[in-house]
């Protein structure tokens, strides 16, 4: 059986996050495998999957700022905002025509900043304890309340025109719960035309980047595995502790340590002389208290 870490997968399109998790289980022999952050079937890119007691990390990597390449259509809408839905409207060739390059500009310049963002009727977000998308294939008719996201960057790459589409490369960068469909959406509902997601890739995840990721098919997890170590370490700052406040903090003792206070609520990665992960900690003053603990026969046996 594989250990414990995380492993970088590059998702192919046609797969959903959870099939990815699956195929993951069946080459790890473990059941204990999750991921941060799902991507659409449609997308591709980096999927962060979390391997045995590392799926612990998985909650505070889902909130890490999140880069994405993507395609956005404008001329017609569709019913899910991105190539995967039924087109529910189609603008004119002169009214497409008469989109003006600065004017799409000027649009992405609105979208960019702290903005209120309304999600796809058919994302995963809970409705009364149903999922959105499950609510709209039932028939049902679902409105978001919108939410605020963060888009740190919204850039055109390129902008090819078509007689009935005018497809636009972008490049985003965003905080967790941002919905680039909707972007997409609302950017063609600004200009006047409609607009949809066509293709879209996530290419970096906090530090974890697609560059450093693994391609399914040839995925082989021991080898590919990065430690919950050096994935701790990689999101957080590294605290050495002593053999004695390892073994305070395996079992649940809080450790005082008179060089050095933080804040609460920021986590901090604790390694043990051995070079093992004992948990996420957080300050309180000079004091620290254990977040996250990892089993005391990984700390013992790695």
């Amino acid at each position: 059986m594989t250990g414990s870490g995380l492993l970088l997968v590059d998702k192919p399109g046609g797969m959903t996050s959870h099939d990815v998790v699956a195929r993951v289980r069946r080459l790890a022999g473990t059941r204990k495998v999750g991921h941060a952050g799902t991507l659409d079937p449609m997308a591709t890119g980096l999927l962060i999957v979390g391997v045995n007691s590392s799926t612990r990390l998985l909650t505070y990597i889902v909130g890490a700022d999140k880069e994405y390449l993507a395609t956005i259509r404008l001329g017609s809408t569709t019913t899910t905002d991105d190539a995967e839905g039924d087109e529910t409207g189609r603008a004119d060739a002169a009214a497409l025509a008469a989109v003006a390059d600065e004017a799409v500009l000027a649009g992405i310049a609105d979208l960019t900043g702290e903005i209120q963002q309304v999600p796809s009727a058919v994302s995963a977000i809970k409705v009364d304890g149903k999922r959105a998308y499950a609510r709209v294939r039932a028939g049902e008719e679902v409105v978001l309340e919108p939410r605020a996201v963060t888009v740190s960057a919204f850039e055109l790459l390129a902008a090819r025109r078509m007689p009935d589409s005018l497809d636009l490369d972008v490049r985003v960068v965003c905080s967790s719960g941002t919905y680039i469909r909707s972007l997409a959406r609302d950017l063609g509902s600004a200009l006047g035309v409609g607009g949809y997601l066509t293709a879209l890739r996530r290419t970096r995840v906090g530090r974890y980047d697609v560059r450093d990721a693994h391609d399914l098919d040839t995925l082989e997890p021991d080898a590919a595995l990065l430690p919950a170590v050096d994935a701790a370490t990689a999101l957080f700052e590294r605290l050495d502790l002593t053999e004695q406040q390892a073994i305070d903090l395996t079992h649940g003792r809080r450790i005082h340590l008179a060089d050095r206070e933080g804040p609460g609520g920021v986590p901090v990665a604790a390694v043990a002389p051995t070079g093992q992960l004992v948990g996420l900690i957080e300050f309180r003053g000079k004091e620290a208290r254990t977040l996250v603990n990892f089993p005391t026969d990984e700390i013992a046996t790695a």
